[in-house]
């Protein structure tokens, strides 16, 4: 395993890269509020055959907090840079919530830089401007830490917040964590995420994942990607929002028969 830092247009990015130097690339980007450790359960899966690539995203984790706000094209632009420094030409990329958006923007705007796309339990709009604006007032005032268990919450089921603490906790703590002007300046990309029927134009394989029980990007707003996106296919899992962590497994073997079937 070598973690780094890697600059990107005078922009440093936290940056982990597991597997064998010589194997197809995948990448995984974070959702809003979390980092690259959210994808731990699909190390043991993936890493042995791709060349795994997990970065924070910006204002988050290890990486750079920004001044002022920026749009989800510098999230897909940051991934660019990131695949630049580590000369990989081309990536399999996996994003869940925000990581979703980025993921989206890159298929369509840089398709060829992108293999197969996974796109987890997100959007191509995150609900309403009024609600992501009472969740910056929320965090303006009191930090993370007052809202933090509204999002644990919607991230998992009750039921799995009461039998797996031990992996709930690990989440709550990477919230926690977040810097708030890094989790404020996303939360405002977030909100003004707008693809719509844009994600008609996606041409690469992908496959979209949607939690069964999720109340931040319900099954429909999956289901609906899935039918404006030619062949797309589509999984629902038995889980929430962070559904990679909540349904380990069942996204890992879904993740792994799609990375590694033929082309179709």
């Amino acid at each position: 395993m070598a973690s780094s830092i890697i600059d990107v247009a005078g922009e440093r990015f936290a940056v982990r890269v597991d597997g064998p130097a010589g194997a197809s690339a995948v990448v995984f980007s974070n959702s809003l509020g979390a980092n690259l450790e959210m994808w731990e359960p699909q190390m043991a899966a993936l890493a042995s055959r791709f060349r795994v690539v997990r970065y924070d995203t910006r204002g988050h984790g290890g990486s750079f907090v920004p001044a002022g706000d920026y749009g989800i094209d510098t999230l897909g632009r940051d991934v660019l840079g990131i695949l630049d420094a580590l000369a990989i030409r081309r990536a399999h990329f996996c994003g869940l919530s925000m990581g979703g958006a980025t993921g989206m923007w890159l298929a369509l705007h840089a398709p060829q830089r992108i293999g197969r796309l996974v796109l987890a339990n997100t959007a191509t709009k995150f609900g309403t401007a009024e609600r992501w604006n009472a969740r910056i007032d929320a965090v303006s005032k009191g930090g993370i830490a007052a809202i933090a268990d509204g999002v644990l919450e919607i991230w998992f089921t009750a039921a799995f917040r009461a039998k797996a603490p031990e992996r709930v906790e690990p989440l709550r703590a990477m919230l926690l964590a977040t810097p708030v002007p890094g989790y404020l300046a996303a939360c405002r990309a977030v909100r003004d995420v707008e693809l719509g029927s844009a994600i008609a134009g996606v041409a690469r394989p992908t496959l979209v994942i949607v939690g069964a029980q999720d109340g931040s990007t319900p099954p429909a707003q999956g289901r609906a990607i899935a039918q404006a996106v030619p062949r797309a296919r589509l999984v629902e899992l038995p889980a929430a929002h962070i559904s990679n962590v909540e349904a380990a497994a069942a996204f890992n073997a879904e993740l792994l028969a799609f990375l590694t079937t033929e082309e179709r």
